[in-house]
């Protein structure tokens, strides 16, 4: 008994120490694979980009002078669209046509045709464009993954169908299909970004298919076979875990997209309907003033290209970093 008894707690004690041991070079792998994105001159400006629109989001009441639904005429007055209006540039030669006597609002990008201060609806816009696109992508990984693992691993008909509906989807372009599926739900945020969540999936499930055929061959899943392992546990725990690099990485470079295909929906009407300050709604609603009033269109329209152009390179230093083929 007392034999008995020490062997068992000797077993137990090294699979405790076996675990802290894997646990310990799972934690270093991660710390080493985000020196390696960090080490990524673009992946670091892409996160500062990107930290300063969070930074502009979290603190937006804060930062905007105006709530964004605010007539700045006063309630119930006709709103009218206006030139910039800084206190400080009054008065001064070659600035005061911006300038304004303190009797009125200061509105610093002017207002719309609402009378609507610009800014601060730029301002709280980061506020619903800069979630976007890693809610999508997000969705549409989870999704996609598990048809892919379904479809790569259990093969045969599952395999046959699931692909081939994938394909039926992947044969529209994105952006008509997206329209098409809100057309039929309804506009709105939710149904917009569920459209665009459709139309990304065939893209993740056919790289997790990928990725789970070429995984599923190694030596350590036929090894798990033979110590009778179950298939559910094989993917779960060996199969999926060694085919996830493949989806961070198109997930991070297809953040950007789908920023800009729920952003293009917005535009088309298709979106988030006013009053609601989102980038591409306040594009769409006053592109005809592009030439007028140019800082109506170009405010949204400028900070819609950071947040893009921080996702694309923080996705391209992710890229470098974890795409083997890049770091030989």
């Amino acid at each position: 008994m007392t034999m008995t008894g020490n062997a068992n707690t000797e077993g137990e004690a090294r699979g405790g120490k076996s675990a802290q041991t894997a646990g310990s070079a799972r934690s270093a792998r991660i710390r080493e694979t985000v020196r390696n994105i960090l080490a990524q001159r673009s992946a670091r400006v892409g996160l500062i980009l990107l930290g300063i629109l969070a930074f502009t989001a979290t603190f937006a009441p804060l930062i905007a002078p105006y709530d964004p639904l605010d007539n700045l005429n006063g309630a119930g007055e006709p709103g009218r669209r206006a030139e910039p209006c800084i206190h400080a540039f009054y008065e001064v030669p070659i600035l005061g046509a911006w300038g304004c006597p303190e009797t009125e609002p200061e509105t610093y990008l002017g207002t719309d045709g609402n009378s609507r201060d610009i800014f601060s609806r730029v301002v709280y816009g980061a506020r619903i464009s800069l979630p976007i696109g890693p809610a999508v992508v997000g969705f549409a990984i989870i999704v996609g993954a598990i048809f892919g693992a379904i479809a790569g691993f259990a093969g045969g008909w599952s395999d046959m169908i699931l692909m081939r509906i994938m394909d039926i989807v992947l044969s529209f372009p994105a952006l008509i299909l997206a329209i098409a599926i809100v057309t039929l739900i309804g506009s709105g945020l939710v149904n917009a970004v569920a459209a665009v969540i459709i139309v990304s999936i065939p893209l993740y499930a056919r790289l997790t298919r990928s990725a789970v055929l070429s995984t599923r061959e190694n030596d350590y899943v036929t090894a798990s076979r033979a110590l009778g392992e179950s298939g559910s546990g094989i993917l779960r725990r060996r199969v999926l875990p060694n085919s996830i690099t493949p989806l961070i990485v198109a997930g991070s470079l297809g953040i950007a997209t789908a920023v800009l295909e729920v952003a293009a929906l917005s535009f088309l009407g298709l979106g988030i309907a006013e009053p609601v300050p989102e980038w591409g709604a306040m594009i769409g609603r006053d592109f005809n003033s592009i030439f007028s009033r140019p800082l109506l269109v170009l405010s949204p329209a400028f900070m819609l290209t950071v947040m893009v152009l921080g996702f694309n390179l923080l996705g391209d230093g992710i890229r470098d970093a974890l795409d083997p083929r890049l770091n030989r």
